[in-house]
């Protein structure tokens, strides 16, 4: 959600049920460097009568009362802890009565970064939090998600921003972002390229790391001049990208990648790489939308 004066702020999704002072201490640290306002959301919704024994609408609506003011709640004491944490950063909080994904999709549509938390479930069941919304946001989404699950680690010294590359246009715009973030966090940034040969011949292989490099400096060409306080190291891996870049991550300050989602909310909504990285990552993790969320600015502010 844009303001009259054109800012867009750093919007932050909040869970009544498990809240996160590690999620929104997040948004709030990245509006404050940003110089931007943050916008807390929650999203609930209603409970519907259709279906239901008109004798039992009264107790439905007494719950959906408590519902409401547990959300109120909720957001009060989210707003309040960003406030204490950076007083001066312009604060506004809102409870939205609707499905949760759709909400945030909304909300992200003017928004700089949208900040998630995430909770790890046991067995088959889907480990993000407020009913599993995270991926289809995350494949759906017209600006960066920051799922944020682990901490910064800001003791690793240098610091440091880790971006995956594999030269496709979603990584290059992942690229773009991950540089942004290192400048503004005063940090390093580690470009990765994770290649995991298979039953090549050496002359194969010698040619798939020329490629790779060829790829990363490509990548990375024309960005060191707009952020020339950023140190940039190329790498090339071998292993698994997921296995790389998780083990990347366990020093970092982030880890970034860019997404493949086919978009809406249903099949297949993001690759399997960026499927991985979210649940194995060692640190917060952005995500990045390719070309049909490019409009959407993701700029200093």
């Amino acid at each position: 959600m844009a303001r009259p004066d054109g800012q867009c702020p750093v919007v932050v999704g909040v869970d009544p049920e498990h809240p996160s002072r590690m999620v929104l201490a997040w948004a709030a640290d990245e509006a404050n460097r940003r110089h931007l306002p943050v916008h807390v959301v929650q999203a609930w919704n209603s409970v519907a009568r259709e279906g239901t024994w008109p004798q039992l609408w009264p107790a439905l609506h007494e719950r959906a009362r408590l519902l409401r003011t547990a959300g109120r709640y909720a957001l009060d004491e989210a707003a309040r802890f960003i406030g204490e944490r950076h007083p001066a950063l312009e604060v506004s909080a809102r409870l939205v009565d609707g499905d949760p994904a759709e909400v945030l999709d909304a909300q992200a549509q003017r928004a700089v970064v949208l900040v998630l938390g995430s909770r790890p479930l046991s067995g088959v069941r889907e480990q993000f939090h407020s009913g599993a919304v995270t991926l289809p946001l995350i494949a759906h989404a017209s600006c960066p998600v920051a799922v944020v699950r682990d901490p910064e680690h800001i003791t690793q010294q240098p610091a440091y921003v880790v971006v995956g590359v594999d030269g496709s246009r979603t990584s290059q715009d992942a690229v773009d972002y991950a540089f942004e973030a290192a400048a503004l966090r005063g940090a390093e940034l580690r470009a990765l390229y994770a290649w995991n040969p298979s039953r090549l011949s050496e002359a194969d292989e010698h040619r798939l790391e020329q490629e790779s490099r060829r790829v990363l400096a490509e990548t990375a060409a024309g960005r060191r001049e707009s952020y020339p306080e950023v140190q940039l190291m190329h790498e090339v891996v071998r292993g698994h990208p997921v296995a790389v870049l998780a083990e990347a991550s366990r020093h970092a300050l982030a880890l970034v990648v860019g997404t493949r989602g086919t978009g809406g909310f249903s099949g297949q909504l993001l690759g399997s790489v960026g499927q991985g990285v979210l649940h194995h990552a060692r640190c917060p993790v952005v995500t990045v939308p390719g070309p049909a969320g490019s409009g959407v600015p993701t700029g200093h502010g």
